[in-house]
């Protein structure tokens, strides 16, 4: 097995991991490619030109561009790995600011504090990306602070 081919596998793998089995087959094609660190670790991963996905350093855990974030909301079915916050709440998350604890309705319950989430509203649309600071008891306890920091909304 070359060198390619041995990273696709190790990035589906942590995909299938993180965000459920199967989730590496859609999100990777054959047709990647890999933007290296100088320790020549996998840091970004690129399909087209576009960043698909990212390996943290501290911990090596994908987070997703928005465009990955959907292809997972269509695979995955809800209430997997998705905070739905209200209507009021929607233009702002959507544009890249932090989801509020207040704001959140809904929340998989199997979902821990740091994991990678999808924002969805109250339709389920998908409508930013982020991690999840709090875990799902303390969103649903809570009436202030933040819930998710947002990565990217779509529309931004």
């Amino acid at each position: 097995m070359d060198k390619k081919a041995k990273m696709i596998k190790r990035v589906r793998v942590m995909a299938d991991y993180q965000f459920g089995k199967g989730c590496g087959e859609i999100l990777f094609p054959d047709n990647i490619t890999f933007q290296l660190s100088r320790t020549k670790r996998i840091r970004q991963i690129m399909f087209d030109g576009k960043r698909v996905a990212t390996a943290r350093a501290k911990d090596g855990m994908l987070t997703l561009s928005m465009e990955a974030a959907a292809t997972v909301h269509s695979h995955i079915p809800a209430p997997g790995l998705r905070v739905t916050v209200c209507d009021d709440a929607v233009p702002f998350v959507a544009k890249g600011k932090t989801t509020f604890a207040k704001h959140v309705t809904a929340i998989d319950p199997g979902l821990r504090s740091g994991d990678e989430v999808i924002v969805v509203d109250e339709n389920d649309n998908a409508i930013a990306t982020g991690q999840l600071l709090l875990s799902p008891d303390e969103v649903e306890a809570l009436d202030t602070g933040a819930a998710v920091d947002v990565r990217c909304g779509c529309e931004q």
